[in-house]
């Protein structure tokens, strides 16, 4: 049997603007790409890694060039638990052995991981930091979408809410506050935001001063964890503070530990968000199989994308059609 093939790539895709939240602002998405090679299939993965945590493509290359060997060994994705930390390296590698498995075998990944069902999903789509007017004229452009995600820092985070509300009557919104808050200021914003309709509020705290949240701290606006979510060992101290958690495959490291945190906070009594970290569509595309147990997704990280791959994703007003075979899965 001859060995497989690994090759990694580092790209950076441009992004129609300047992509703003609390604690930077990026022009690119710069990622990793993984290609694993077996006889005549091919099977892709991309991943743009935790940026926050250190993770740059040239990082991750790192990671995945230091087991190449059992790679091209033939190692089976559950390997990868032991061979790579959680994080973007993993993503990679893990979506590339789940292609290239649905290619040998014939069977779409969705199948291979036993999802119950493969539709298309509604995702939100992303409007960064910006002044209230130019919040509002986003929200207006986008108000057919169903879900509206509103990045926000300290700066007047009611006012840029009620711009959006203004500019997107019927959207569902999220409001992300990436970690910029501290306890006082939450409540104090959730009792502004209270007449807008927010349906979700992610990670108002940082992940390292989140002991003492409470639900009452929200008055009534659910929460989500996502700085604070990286692994399955993260839920217990999770529980009583956040109703929902935001599963990243580039932080849990991979679809294949996506899937088994997801269970397990299903168990725990969590609901369930898909997100996602820059990229392009083969990055996201995994997300989908996640995404079809998921009552929130926040997967449009390609549609922020000037450029995306051949075949890519089509994103249409907020509903995310499937992959097609020649892209992913």
């Amino acid at each position: 049997m001859s060995r497989r093939q690994l090759q990694v790539r580092s790209h950076a895709w441009p992004l129609k603007e300047p992509f703003v939240i609390a604690r930077s602002v990026r022009s690119e998405a710069a990622v990793v790409i993984v290609e694993i090679t077996d006889g005549a299939a091919v099977g892709r993965g991309e991943a743009g890694g935790i940026a926050y945590r250190g993770e740059t493509p040239a990082s991750m290359t790192a990671q995945i060039e230091s087991v190449r060997a059992q790679i091209e060994a033939r190692c089976a994705r559950e390997d990868l638990r032991t061979l790579l930390p959680a994080g973007g390296a993993r993503h990679a590698v893990d979506a590339a052995l789940w292609d290239l498995e649905a290619k040998q075998s014939g069977l779409p990944v969705w199948r291979l991981a036993g999802a119950a069902h493969w539709r298309p999903v509604d995702s939100a789509v992303t409007i960064g930091i910006r002044p209230p007017a130019a919040c509002e004229q986003a929200a207006r452009e986008r108000a057919a979408f169903p879900w509206i995600k509103l990045k926000v820092d300290r700066d007047n985070p009611v006012e840029a809410v009620a711009a959006v509300r203004r500019g997107a009557p019927q959207a569902r919104l999220i409001v992300d506050a990436n970690q910029a808050w501290t306890i006082a200021e939450l409540r104090r914003h959730a009792r502004g935001l209270r007449p807008y309709r927010v349906d979700l509020l992610e990670q108002p705290l940082p992940a390292d001063a989140d002991a003492g949240l409470t639900p009452e701290d929200a008055d009534g606006i659910a929460l989500c964890a996502d700085e604070s979510l990286s692994t399955v060992e993260d839920l217990p101290r999770l529980a009583g503070r956040y109703r929902y958690v935001n599963i990243k495959l580039d932080k849990v490291g991979g679809l294949s530990a996506g899937l088994e945190l997801a269970a397990a906070a299903k168990a725990q009594g969590f609901e369930l968000m898909v997100g996602c970290m820059l990229g392009g569509s083969v990055s996201v595309a995994p997300a989908i199989v996640l995404a079809q147990q998921c009552a929130v997704c926040d997967l449009d990280a390609p549609w922020l994308q000037s450029a995306d791959w051949p075949e890519a994703i089509v994103f249409r007003q907020g509903h995310m059609h499937l992959p097609v075979p020649a892209l992913w899965g």
